[in-house]
């Protein structure tokens, strides 16, 4: 009887729902500036984008440990263009490599094309500016996370896009030329799945959301990229030997992309050394990991605690580090108000695996 005993306690511990419970709040920020990404370098310094969907003067700052921040690259780099091209438009994804470049994914809009700028956080400089344009860039394109492969001289880029032209992008650091792969396949575009937040169906351009591929990350070794459509039911991988095969087919390159595993609708992704591949489940409040086998758990889970994780930096010091900015509040999610409460934080946990820096 008491092994019997022990044995359905250990099976309800196992069946308990996940909460918040270990998961530290690292920083609180007020409403003038709600995180969208992280990057934090080599030297364990902190780089964050300001999420564009509520409309902040600044598109990018540096954090500090006590939760202050500054306008990062610089007072003028951190704001819109100015008639010289200095500045930004609008930032959402960017990583820090291992040389301590920050690449800063610039999204395209009216009159403005798509580009990726690198700062070498160092020297203080500008390093390199690579344009995103027509025709590996679409009308209706939307230039969303990004993935760096120091190893093999490139970026990868998920471009959102409509949800039928989702697709990846290939970016070769040396020559700037860019290549579009896996356009409108089925691991780039959304499945037919409603997008629902705390019981209301999130609409996007006033139609129900359905978002193509934005989650993308690269292990530890610049072996793997791992990507999704946000609204997808599995997570995928393909060799980064692959994607930059360039005698490979479309077709050839599909049959080399492998369905990794399952998630949720999600939004950042990141992944350890064990190839745990972590997800900002957003319409479940919570934070989970799509493991080797394939499984997925959930990790943390609060509904007032974590409203809409978004995205993820791995530090030198072991840490997850991950933002919450309660994006389905927004103006663009929202019906054009801002109804967010201003839970803003940036959250960490340990890895699962050791982590490795610089990538």
């Amino acid at each position: 009887m008491k092994h019997i005993l022990a044995a359905a306690m250990m099976l309800s511990a196992l069946a308990a729902p996940a909460s918040a419970e270990g998961l530290e709040t690292y920083l609180q920020f007020d409403k003038s500036m709600p995180p969208g990404n992280l990057a934090i370098g080599p030297d364990g310094r902190m780089f964050m984008s300001v999420h564009e969907f509520y409309g902040p003067e600044l598109r990018v700052v540096e954090v500090f440990q006590d939760g202050t921040t500054k306008p990062y690259p610089s007072e003028t780099w951190a704001r819109a263009p100015e008639e010289d091209g200095n500045g930004l438009n609008g930032v959402l994804g960017l990583r820090a490599d291992r040389n301590g470049i920050l690449w800063m994914l610039d999204g395209q809009g009216e009159n403005q094309t798509g580009r990726v700028v690198g700062w070498n956080t160092n020297t203080e400089q500008l390093h390199a500016i690579h344009y995103i344009g027509a025709p590996v860039a679409r009308p209706t394109s939307f230039l969303n996370d990004l993935a760096v492969d120091r190893d093999h001289g490139a970026i990868y880029i998920s471009d959102t896009g409509d949800g039928v032209n989702s697709a990846l992008i290939v970016l070769d650091l040396e020559t700037g030329r860019a290549r579009r792969v896996l356009e409108g396949s089925r691991f780039t575009t959304p499945e037919d799945t409603p997008m629902v937040i705390d019981g209301r169906e999130i609409l996007l351009g006033g139609s129900p959301a359905r978002i193509g591929v934005n989650p993308i990350t690269i292990d530890p070794t610049n072996t793997w990229v791992y990507f999704a459509p946000m609204t997808a039911s599995a997570m995928y991988r393909v060799q980064t030997k692959d994607l930059l095969n360039e005698s490979l087919s479309e077709e050839d390159l599909i049959e080399r992309v492998e369905r990794y595993g399952d998630k949720p609708i999600s939004d950042g992704s990141t992944v350890d050394t064990g190839g745990n591949v972590y997800i900002t489940a957003m319409t479940d409040n919570a934070i989970g990991v799509t493991r080797p086998d394939g499984s997925y758990e959930e990790l943390f889970q609060s509904d007032e605690g974590l409203p809409w994780p978004d995205g993820f930096s791995i530090g030198a010091d072991g840490y997850v580090y991950a933002t919450i900015n309660e994006l389905h509040r927004s103006p663009v999610l929202n019906g054009g108000e801002d109804a967010s409460l201003g839970t803003y934080r940036i959250v960490r946990f340990p890895a699962l695996s050791p982590a490795v820096s610089g990538r």
